[in-house]
């Protein structure tokens, strides 16, 4: 065979196989990309927001129930859940968030794990049922016993930094619940399936790997 067609042949080759590998980053790329929802009533939405895209995700702030149908996974953040119960309870917001956290995965920070949960106390509210633990609201104390400190967590990397704000305490837990994280021996950070909540803030911290967990749980959940 001639040189020239050799060459040529080679060099048609190798085009190809970067066309197909082109290809094929782009769909695994497509598929790792997660829309994930926000509730963005109340609390720090947008540190959320920036986490999430930090770490590749395409974020919605929801703002109405219909926006709920857009996306694969939503994340409560903190605030007052009072407040945010208000709310919800207007318009079918809840109705529509219950089916939501039935049949997605949805993570709860702070007041987002107290919606989250199955029973809550100090005092009784309604809660959204989706995680077997209980709940005791403002446990650590008012806004001036806020701290931040370390807990050991089951999530490779080492200690884990926590910011509590007027945090809630879990007082017990499931047996279908696996608790990822503790603050001493109170349990921080837990997952029930699809669900994940936090008493902590950890979109005030530089360390990622609590959302990079969550969007790790929502990839696994899309790719079954």
């Amino acid at each position: 065979m001639p040189s020239e067609r050799r060459c040529f042949l080679r060099r048609e080759s190798r085009d190809l196989h970067h066309l197909i590998c082109s290809s094929l980053c782009l769909r695994v790329s497509e598929v790792d990309v997660v829309k994930i929802g926000v509730l963005a009533i109340q609390g720090d939405f947008d540190a959320h927001r920036r986490r999430l895209e930090q770490l590749g995700a395409e974020v919605v702030l929801v703002k109405t129930p219909q926006q709920l149908d857009a996306v694969d996974a939503l994340v409560i953040p903190g605030g007052e859940s009072t407040t945010f119960l208000k709310f919800l309870e207007k318009g079918g917001f809840l109705d529509k968030l219950r089916e939501f956290v039935r049949a997605k995965p949805a993570f709860g920070t702070c007041a987002g794990a107290i919606l989250l949960a199955s029973q809550v106390q100090d005092p009784p509210q309604t809660s959204l049922g989706a995680l077997d633990i209980s709940v005791r609201r403002n446990a650590y104390g008012r806004q001036v016993d806020s701290f931040i400190g370390e807990g050991e967590t089951q999530l490779p990397g080492g200690p884990l930094e926590m910011v509590f704000i007027r945090a809630p305490k879990i007082e017990r837990v499931g047996p279908n619940v696996e608790v990822l994280a503790r603050e001493k021996n109170d349990p921080v950070l837990v997952r029930q399936g699809k669900i994940m909540a936090a008493t902590f803030h950890p979109e005030l911290s530089d360390d990622t790997r609590v959302h990079a967990e969550f969007l790790r749980l929502v990839r696994n959940g899309r790719a079954k």
